[in-house]
C-alpha cells in the first residue's frame, strides 16, 4: 500500500514538472500529453503543436523495450513540428530546424531519432567555418498509423505514407509510399502490407 502510494506520488510530481517544462518552452497543446517518467527535454525557438491524446514515455521502468534516455525535441527559430492526435513516442529525439510533420495515430518506437537537418556543413571548409547559412535542411513527413521501429533514425527529406511500418534499426531518408514494410540501412522495400 506505502510503495503503490509513493509512485502515485512520483507520477504526479512528474506529471505536473512536464506541463511546466511543456508549458515554458511555449508548446501549444491541443490537450496535455501524457508524459510518463522522467521529465522531457524541450527547446523551442521556434513552433511546437501538439493535437489531443499524445503520450512520451521518458523511462525504461515505463517502457521495458530499453528506452536509453527521457523524449527530447529542440525546434529552432525557423522550425516548426506538429504532432497528430493519438500517438506516442519512447525515449524520441526530435531536431527541427525546417518542418516536421507527424500524423495522428504514429507509434515512434524505443529512441528513434528524427532530424531534418544535417547539423553540419558538409564540406569540410564550411565546417571549420561553423556557418550555420551552410547546414542543408529537408522537410519530414509521416503519415498517419505509421509504426518506427526502435533505434531507427529518420534523415531530412524523409516522406512516409500512411500506414508503413519502418523496422527496428533502420535509417530512413527520402519517400516511402503508404501501406509497405521498409528496413534495414538504408531503409529498402521488404513487402506491402494487406490492408
Amino acid at each position: 500500500m506505502f510503495i503503490l502510494a509513493i509512485k502515485r506520488l512520483r507520477t504526479s510530481i512528474e506529471t505536473a514538472l512536464n506541463r511546466i517544462i511543456l508549458y515554458r518552452a511555449r508548446v501549444k497543446c491541443e490537450k496535455w500529453p501524457r508524459c510518463d517518467g522522467d521529465l522531457m527535454i524541450i527547446r523551442n525557438s521556434g513552433t511546437i503543436k501538439i493535437a489531443r491524446d499524445v503520450r512520451f514515455v521518458n523511462s525504461t521502468r515505463i517502457n521495458m523495450a530499453g528506452v536509453n534516455k527521457p523524449c527530447s525535441i529542440a525546434v529552432g527559430v525557423n522550425g516548426s513540428l506538429f504532432i497528430g492526435k493519438n500517438s506516442g513516442f519512447s525515449g524520441c529525439s526530435i531536431v527541427c530546424e525546417d518542418l516536421i510533420v507527424i500524423g495522428d495515430y504514429c507509434t515512434i518506437g524505443a529512441n528513434v531519432s528524427i532530424y531534418d537537418n544535417d547539423f553540419h556543413a558538409l564540406p569540410y571548409l564550411d565546417r571549420r567555418l561553423g556557418d550555420p547559412s551552410k547546414i542543408k535542411h529537408s522537410r519530414i513527413k509521416i503519415g498517419n498509423d505509421v509504426f518506427i521501429g526502435a533505434n531507427s533514425i529518420l534523415l531530412k527529406g524523409t516522406h512516409i505514407g500512411d500506414r508503413t511500418i519502418i523496422g527496428a534499426g533502420s535509417v530512413v531518408t527520402g519517400f516511402i509510399p503508404k501501406d509497405q514494410v521498409w528496413g534495414g540501412n538504408p531503409a529498402h522495400f521488404i513487402r506491402n502490407l494487406k490492408c
